[in-house]
C-alpha cells in the first residue's frame, strides 16, 4: 500500500494535468470532445460562431468558453536547423519570424484559440529557447502583463573568475540587448502580475527536456518541451487568468483586435503563388519558400529546402497571411552577438494573402501598443481568418514572388 501511495503521488505530481474541467458538476451534461489517437487534435462539436480576436477565425461557442478563461500565451520556439520538426507551431495563431544570432531565426508564437485542439496533457511546444528584447516589445500588445514562455535570455553577463566562480569584470552585454532585465522592469515578475514563464521557475511538470523526442537523440539545447495546459495553470495560480487579479481588469481591456475583413477565397489575378526570402543572405538552412496552394487558399511554408513540418501532427506548416516587416537592424551589437530590430516605430513592407500581393507600411508608437498594418489607401489591412506569420526583416532585404507558371 506503501508503494501503491507513493507511485500514485509521483504520477499525478509529474505528468501535466488538464485542469479545464475540474469545476464541472459531474451530473452536468456538456459536449464531449472527440481525439484522433494518431494525432492527438481534439475536434469540437456544435456550430462555429465565435470569432477568434488573433486569427479571425470561428470556433464553437464551448471552445470559447475555454479561452475566455484566460490570456494569450507568447512561447519562444527555436528554429535551429537541428531543433526541427518543431511542435506545435501550426496550432498558434500568430507566429513572429527574427533573427537570433547568425543567421538563425527564432519563432515568438501566439497561443490563444487554436491551440484549444492539441491535446491537454502533452508537453505539445518546442522546443523552447531564451528571450530576446525584441520579442517582449511585440509580446508587450497582447495583454497588460504578458504570458512569456522562455528559457533564460540575453542578460548582463560578465567573464567569471576562476577561483571563486563568480562574476569578474563589468556585464558585457549591451544594455539595448538585456532581455531578462526588461522582464524584470516591465512588472512581469512581479507578485500578482508574474506573466513571465521562464522554464528556470516552472516545475517539471510543466517543461521538461526530451533529447530523443524526434527519434533521435539532440544536443541540450534542442531539447526543452512545455505543456500549454499547465503554462496556463501556471499563470491561473498566479492571478492571471483573463483578469489581471491584482487590478481587476481584463487582459484586452485596451487591447485592438486584427481586422479580419477579407474573404477567404483564391483571388482572380495571382501575382503571388512563391514567395521566397533570406534573412542574413543566401543561408541554405535558414532560406525560406511559401508556396500558394490555390485549392486550399493557403501557403505551405518550406525551410532549408524542405517541407517545413509540425512534429505533433507530422503535416507542413501552413499559413494564411504572410506579412514581411521591414525594420532597422543593429547586428552583433556585443561579444555575445546580440541582434536589434527595431519594431517599436514605423516602416513599410508587404501582406500576401489569397495569392496575391500588396503593399503595406507599419506602425507601433510604444511598446504596449499593437502594430497596425495600412494598405496603400491608408486602411488597416484586412487579413484573411486563419494564422497570420509575420517575418521580420533587416531594411532592404530581397524578397522574391512571382504568379503561378502558365503550362
Amino acid at each position: 500500500m506503501f508503494l501503491t501511495g507513493v507511485s500514485y503521488y509521483l504520477f499525478s505530481y509529474f505528468l501535466p494535468v488538464d485542469k479545464t474541467n475540474s469545476d464541472t458538476p459531474q451530473n452536468q451534461t456538456q459536449t464531449t470532445p472527440t481525439e484522433n489517437k494518431k494525432t492527438g487534435v481534439i475536434t469540437f462539436a456544435g456550430p462555429k460562431t465565435e470569432v477568434c480576436p488573433l486569427n479571425g477565425q470561428l470556433f464553437t461557442k464551448e471552445e470559447k468558453d475555454l479561452w475566455q478563461k484566460r490570456r494569450p500565451l507568447a512561447v519562444m520556439i527555436e528554429n535551429h536547423a537541428d531543433a526541427r520538426p518543431q511542435s506545435g507551431l501550426q496550432n498558434a495563431d500568430i507566429i513572429y519570424e527574427a533573427v537570433a544570432e547568425g543567421g538563425i531565426t527564432r519563432f515568438m508564437a501566439m497561443f490563444y484559440c487554436n491551440i484549444l485542439s492539441a491535446k491537454p496533457g502533452r508537453y505539445d511546444v518546442g522546443p523552447v529557447r531564451s528571450a530576446r528584447t525584441y520579442f517582449l516589445d511585440l509580446a508587450s500588445e497582447y495583454s497588460d502583463y504578458p504570458l512569456y514562455t522562455h528559457v533564460g535570455g540575453a542578460n548582463c553577463s560578465a567573464p567569471m573568475d576562476p577561483v571563486t566562480g563568480r562574476q569578474a569584470g563589468p556585464c558585457t552585454t549591451n544594455k539595448k540587448a538585456l532581455a531578462v532585465e526588461q522582464i524584470s522592469s516591465y512588472g512581469w515578475n512581479n507578485k500578482g502580475t508574474w506573466g513571465d514563464l521562464s522554464q528556470f521557475s516552472l516545475p517539471y511538470k510543466v517543461c521538461r527536456r526530451e533529447p530523443e523526442r524526434t527519434g533521435d537523440e539532440r544536443a541540450t539545447e534542442h531539447t526543452m518541451y512545455c505543456s500549454t495546459t499547465e503554462l496556463w495553470n501556471i499563470a491561473e495560480s498566479r492571478g492571471l487568468t483573463n483578469m489581471t487579479i491584482v487590478n481587476n481588469k481584463p487582459w484586452d481591456k485596451s487591447f485592438r483586435s486584427w481586422s479580419f475583413n477579407q474573404k477567404d477565397v483564391k483571388s482572380e489575378i495571382q501575382d503571388a503563388s512563391t514567395i521566397s526570402l533570406d534573412f542574413w543572405g543566401k543561408n541554405d538552412n535558414y532560406s525560406v519558400l511559401w508556396q500558394y496552394n490555390s485549392s486550399a487558399n493557403s501557403y505551405s511554408r518550406t525551410n532549408g529546402g524542405k517541407p517545413h513540418l509540425d512534429f505533433n501532427t507530422g503535416t507542413q506548416l501552413t499559413a494564411k497571411n504572410i506579412v514581411i516587416q521591414y525594420t532597422k537592424e543593429s547586428r552583433s551589437i556585443d561579444i555575445h552577438m546580440h541582434n536589434l530590430y527595431e519594431v517599436v516605430g514605423s516602416g513599410t513592407g508587404m501582406v500576401f494573402r489569397n495569392g496575391t500581393k500588396d503593399d503595406i507600411t507599419w506602425s507601433k508608437p510604444t511598446r504596449v501598443a499593437r502594430t497596425i498594418y495600412k494598405d496603400k489607401s491608408g486602411k488597416e489591412v484586412n487579413f484573411v481568418p486563419g494564422l497570420i506569420w509575420v517575418e521580420i526583416l533587416p531594411i532592404n532585404s530581397t524578397v522574391s514572388y512571382e504568379g503561378p507558371k502558365q503550362s
